[in-house]
């Protein structure tokens, strides 16, 4: 879907205004803004003490309780984002201007999910848990980068419309 402005000079970008308001009004906006660098600094940590269990074979319960801490967070912003985008854009997943991340996001979710089924039923080993942890956070990075993009753009095209509205007298 390709909105535009009503001056149709310039992309509406992610947001109509009516979204950007909501956007900016809701509380969820705030939270999702501290939840997404927590969850990436969690995963830093996760990741390094994966790292070192892989190279050393030392460290797994503290490898392990990070990536079940990390799971967790990451369910945490799901339901908070999912809320987000039922306040901004009237439902609760797959809204259009984030539905391949959305999209994208069930697969980083899958494969967490799989690594905490994987451990409490004690279907792999430890380093195939390990492995598997590193393929969710390889996936994670993926979607990070998606949001990140799409944030950036949607920055991007906000100055842009400000550039024109700027240029155009009322």
């Amino acid at each position: 879907m390709n909105r535009t402005t009503a001056r149709n000079t310039v992309p509406a970008g992610l947001y109509t205004a009516e979204e950007r308001a909501r956007r900016d009004a809701t509380v969820w906006t705030l939270i999702q803004g501290v939840l997404a660098p927590l969850q990436f600094l969690v995963f830093l940590v996760s990741l390094g003490l994966v790292l070192n269990y892989l190279l050393s074979g030392s460290g797994y319960a503290a490898a392990t309780a990070s990536i079940v801490l990390k799971t967790l967070v990451l369910y945490l912003i799901m339901v908070t984002g999912a809320i987000w985008e039922k306040v901004v854009f009237g439902q609760y997943l797959f809204a259009p201007a984030f539905f391949w991340e959305d999209v994208f996001s069930f697969a980083v979710i899958a494969l967490h999910t799989a690594y905490l089924w994987a451990l409490f039923t004690g279907a792999l080993a430890p380093r195939a848990l390990m492995f598997l942890a590193l393929a969710a956070y390889g996936a994670y990075v993926i979607n990070a980068v998606q949001f990140v993009l799409k944030l950036r753009a949607a920055r991007l095209q906000a100055a842009a419309q400000s550039a024109v509205s700027a240029e155009v007298p009322a």
